[in-house]
């Protein structure tokens, strides 16, 4: 088995990777929208954007870790990190931390982890297999 493929364990995987990791952001925002309430009324923004975060960072995360309409929710989940970037990140997009990596590698990497998930679907292990958006 090791040496066989096995494609629909690795998008478990990855849809493991992508929703769990992603999750703990989001259970730490609730109830504390604040800082991003903040932010959002900085930049002109109605505050009530703020709540799209429990959609992207706790919902979509959810469905993708289950593998309910996972390209559907991967494109949601990408949304919201696109949206992060835009609000917060614009400035380190060519920036580098302090050991030379990029300064938004982990947001790249959610957000790449959940494109590739939009283009390959759930996999066999997902909880719907059947719908276009699986």
């Amino acid at each position: 088995m090791i040496k066989d493929k096995n494609n629909d364990l690795g998008l478990l995987i990855l849809r493991f990777a992508v929703g769990a990791l992603m999750l703990f952001h989001g259970i730490s925002k609730i109830g504390a929208l604040g800082m991003i309430e903040g932010i959002l009324a900085s930049k002109g923004l109605p505050t009530a954007m703020a709540y799209g975060v429990y959609i992207t960072e706790i919902i979509a995360p959810l469905l993708i870790l289950i593998g309910y309409r996972t390209r559907l929710s991967s494109l949601v989940y990408v949304s919201g990190c696109i949206f992060a970037f835009l609000l917060v990140h614009t400035r380190d997009f060519f920036a580098l931390n302090d050991h030379g990596g990029w300064k938004i590698e982990l947001l790249g990497l959610y957000t790449l982890g959940a494109v590739a998930l939009f283009f390959t679907g759930g996999g066999k292990y997902a909880t719907s297999t059947s719908n276009r958006w699986d």
